[in-house]
């Protein structure tokens, strides 16, 4: 196995517990980066050549090393069990097999490993060109964790993409075009396969749960809908009727489909969220309730301050488009944005727009999306309840 040496000062970041490797800090006269291919495992050393663990590199990207060990190990199926198994047991913990995010990347300790559980079928993102190259003793500690109907490897993330990985999908098994997944009550269809994401948000999971009984006897408006976890859930749960706006035909479509599954109807408006919440601020609508859901407007960092705009412009819309009295639920998944940004952000919004709000409570991702505590980026979700004074 190759060595990869970090220059003196950067040592302390990965003994502190951090697990990413960028390439101003590796000691180039030692290991040249040009010296690896994607996908290679390397001994991580100091400076005094002592190992700090074993990592994946990547040459040709920025954070080129990802520390997966704390020793120098070549991952084998066992590896792999050892580190599912120990997800498996906190969320059976958690109650939440078999609905869940089963393996949260950095957070359960495998950089750019994610797993989804439906069911009996498994939805894998291999988001590093190292984890690509070890598809094989992960597929077998998987079939040797639990009996699957199927694994897909989905293969079209952001994250392949940074690393040049190939997008096309992996179907071991049998993996259906739709799955069915239970949350609070409600039952819903999602699309594996040509969905955002693994086909569904679990991460948003704990926050519709909690959040849900202050949506009861209020007209909601789900912006950015989706499949309508949030609007099909705020029926469920007893709210007056539903808006669900998404750019998306085919997921407001899933979306009506999962409505009726549940006994109820949902108006959709298959529409950019922003001239569509106009439309209905121009026809007088009004509503108790509206939820921001938006995609991560703030990909880089580079890009945080026209995210803020962005993010500025929805919410001022949302906070004109409530009856007085009326709950805001703004999330964001931008981890370049801090929940501090984001709630000066709606404030400042709400206040263009001449309405007066006051934070009620706040959320994080679900509890099956472990944080890292070395790595601050990997809490990522914030989800901020407002009411409206006026």
């Amino acid at each position: 196995m190759k060595s990869l040496q970090l220059r003196a000062r950067e040592e302390r970041r990965l003994r502190s517990g951090h697990l990413w490797i960028y390439s101003n800090e590796v000691d180039i006269t030692a290991t040249p980066l040009k010296g690896f291919e994607p996908g290679d495992l390397a001994v991580v050393t100091d400076a005094r050549r002592q190992v700090l663990g074993t990592a994946t590199v990547n040459p040709n990207t920025l954070l080129c090393g990802r520390l997966i060990d704390r020793g120098r190990v070549e991952p084998d199926a066992r590896w792999f069990l050892i580190r599912l198994r120990r997800a498996w047991a906190w969320r059976e913990r958690l109650g939440v097999l078999p609905y869940c995010r089963l393996f949260n990347s950095e957070g359960d300790g495998v950089s750019g490993l994610i797993v989804d559980l439906y069911g009996d079928v498994a939805v894998v993102q291999l988001n590093t060109a190292g984890l690509e190259r070890l598809k094989e003793p992960l597929l077998q500690a998987l079939g040797e964790l639990h009996d699957f109907r199927g694994i897909l490897f989905s293969n079209s993330s952001s994250g392949r993409r940074l690393e040049n990985l190939a997008a096309a999908d992996d179907v071991f098994g049998d993996v259906p075009e739709h799955c069915q997944l239970d949350e609070a009550g409600c039952r819903f269809t999602v699309d594996l396969k040509a969905g955002q994401k693994t086909g569904w948000y679990f991460d948003q999971r704990d926050n519709r749960q909690r959040f849900m009984p202050l949506l009861r006897g209020c007209s909601v408006l789900d912006v950015f809908s989706y499949v309508g976890a949030w609007g099909v859930g705020a029926g469920k749960a007893g709210s007056g009727p539903v808006t669900c706006i998404d750019s998306s035909a085919p997921a407001l479509e899933l979306a009506g489909q999962n409505a009726r599954a549940n006994g109820l109807d949902l108006e959709l408006m298959a529409a950019d969220a922003a001239p569509a919440m106009q439309a209905l601020r121009t026809a007088g609508r009004q509503f108790g309730a509206v939820l921001l859901d938006p995609p991560p407007l703030v990909k880089r960092k580079k890009d945080l301050q026209a995210g803020k705009a962005h993010y500025a412009k929805l919410n001022e819309l949302g906070a004109t488009l409530l009856a007085p009295g009326g709950i805001l639920i703004s999330s964001s998944c931008s981890h370049h944005l801090s929940a501090e940004d984001l709630q000066r952000t709606v404030y400042k919004a709400a206040r263009r727009g001449n309405r007066e709000l006051q934070l009620v409570a706040r959320g994080g991702q679900s509890a099956d999306h472990p944080l890292h505590p070395a790595i601050p980026e990997t809490e990522y979700l914030k989800a901020l309840v407002f009411r409206a004074l006026n």
